[in-house]
């Protein structure tokens, strides 16, 4: 590690057993905080800021280590010590974060509850600073056949119409659907927009006979009041 060490009067002052690779290659990288981890990445400050305050800068700027995954080039080379060869490389890394999180079991899971649907998405909706919706087309034992982005839109405005939902049922002869999406802001409780459009989306369902079994929005549950981190139109009896 001696990169960082050159550049580090920190990690210099430090006993050479207690430098986060000393102690990640003898006890493992779950003994790091996420600024040592960060660090690890970045392996060198700049001139006047030792890599460890770039790397705890970093995590206070974004809000917290997930907080980064929603950052773009741009919010990485405003940060004083990242340039953009080290933009790059952490843009990398926060969308292989995303991936890992993302990746699905061999088997497509079965959506017949509001949680199962809100843990399955919520990775997808993760990070996201606009709101996106999504339509889940089911076979007829509720097991996903798809997930479909059908709509993206700038925060608090997200526009969709029964013919973009139903057209990607009809698509993979769906037995049913599931729509979803998210709000950026964490709290889940729907608009008055989400309530009217959800109530298009029942009629279209009656009209062309393709269940649709919940329509949800998924936010974080430190954000929501009841602290379940998503709401189910189902569950609030509009479905």
């Amino acid at each position: 590690m001696a990169e960082l060490e050159s550049s580090s009067n920190r990690l210099l002052s430090l006993a050479a057993n207690e430098r986060p690779q000393e102690r990640l290659e003898r006890q493992g990288p779950s003994v790091l905080s996420d600024g040592e981890l960060l660090a690890m990445l970045l392996r060198s400050g700049t001139s006047g800021r030792d890599v460890l305050t770039v790397a705890q800068g970093l995590i206070a700027n974004a809000g917290s280590l997930a907080g980064l995954t929603r950052w773009t080039l741009k919010d990485f080379t405003r940060h004083k010590g990242v340039g953009h060869v080290k933009a790059l490389q952490l843009l990398t890394v926060m969308e292989i974060a995303r991936r890992v999180v993302l990746s699905e079991n061999a088997l497509p899971p079965v959506l017949e509850n509001p949680q199962s649907i809100a843990e399955f998405c919520r990775p997808h909706a993760m990070g996201l600073a606009v709101e996106k919706f999504w339509v889940l087309s089911l076979n007829r034992k509720n097991r996903l056949i798809r997930r479909t982005e059908v709509t993206s839109g700038t925060a608090g405005s997200t526009l969709v119409h029964p013919r973009e939902v139903f057209r990607e049922a009809i698509k993979e002869a769906a037995s049913a659907v599931v729509c979803v999406h998210n709000h950026p802001s964490g709290d889940p409780a729907p608009s008055a927009a989400d309530i009217r459009v959800t109530r298009v989306l029942r009629e279209a369902a009656q009209t062309i006979q393709i269940d649709l079994l919940d329509h949800i929005i998924i936010g974080s549950p430190a954000a929501d009041p009841v602290g379940l981190g998503h709401y189910s139109f189902r569950d609030a009896g509009v479905l």
